[in-house]
């Protein structure tokens, strides 16, 4: 995947694609290529048959320091000094965006590996996921009032996991914090020792590797679906939307695996 100056590397084992960010020299910042990069490597997942589980994680001691600044502060310098001076195409925020929804609406569960400090837009990153497992040493900070900029594009996935005293306190302030504190909050979802990390991390996927892949796309949009006008029109979604899951053929073979206590045909394992 990419090409050798790509920051996104790509890596496909036993039905689980791994996306390294590898730019450790700018700490995994949001470049425009590092962003493009993680689009199409999400993208290339979907496409892919094989692939069942996406694990998002990086090289060097950073996870992913937030927007890359030298490059904003490039294209912000660019666009004042010509004639469509409105246009912000050119500052990587201005795709973010699109990156978060490309990992919250991915049908294949999303997987965050934090091994290092995450700030700002990567913490994104990790809201976006279905689940973030971090080091307990790891740091995160919503750092952007203190550059005179505000969390805003963040705010869609981040603001639906914290609680709202703590969005306020560490938005407003942009306080450091840890993983306990992150994993207490809602931003991820288990602060583990360093040394336990990959052990945690391989733990998850197995888990998730066990799930039929229309049935985890499913339940990744129930998570998310709004509920209909009152109680009784929910639950006669639901019912529909569960009896034609029932009546699947991916039910009836894992119906039929349990009851004959072997794996379902869809499980892949190392």
């Amino acid at each position: 995947m990419g090409t050798e100056t790509s920051p996104v590397r790509v890596e496909i084992d036993h039905g689980v694609a791994r996306v390294t960010m590898d730019s450790p020299s700018n700490r995994n910042a949001l470049s425009g290529a590092m962003i493009d990069g993680l689009i199409d490597a999400l993208a290339a997942a979907v496409a892919d048959p094989a692939v069942r589980v996406v694990v998002l994680t990086h090289t060097g001691p950073v996870f992913c320091s937030g927007a890359d600044l030298k490059e904003t502060a490039a294209a912000l310098a660019a666009r004042l000094a010509g004639p469509t001076s409105t246009d912000a195409s050119g500052v990587p925020a201005a795709r973010l965006g699109e990156l978060l929804a490309a990992i919250a609406e991915c049908p294949k569960p999303v997987l965050a590996r934090v091994a290092g400090p995450a700030r700002a837009g990567g913490l994104g990153l990790i809201a976006a996921a279905d689940i973030a497992v971090a080091a307990a040493e790891a740091t995160f900070a919503f750092s952007e009032v203190r550059i005179g900029v505000i969390p805003a594009v963040i705010s869609a996935v981040v603001l639906p996991r914290l609680t709202s005293r703590a969005a306020a306190e560490l938005y407003l302030t942009g306080a450091t914090f840890d993983g306990p504190r992150a994993e207490r909050i809602g931003l991820i979802t288990a602060a583990v020792p360093a040394a336990e990390l990959d052990e945690a991390t391989e733990g998850y996927v197995d888990a998730l590797r066990r799930g039929a892949p229309g049935a985890l796309a499913g339940t990744k949009n129930l998570l998310t679906r709004p509920a209909a006008a009152t109680l009784r029109d929910d639950l006669e979604e639901l019912t529909e939307m569960s009896v034609s899951y029932f009546g699947s053929a991916e039910a009836l073979e894992g119906i039929a695996a349990f009851r004959e206590k072997r794996d379902a045909a869809w499980i892949t394992r190392p």
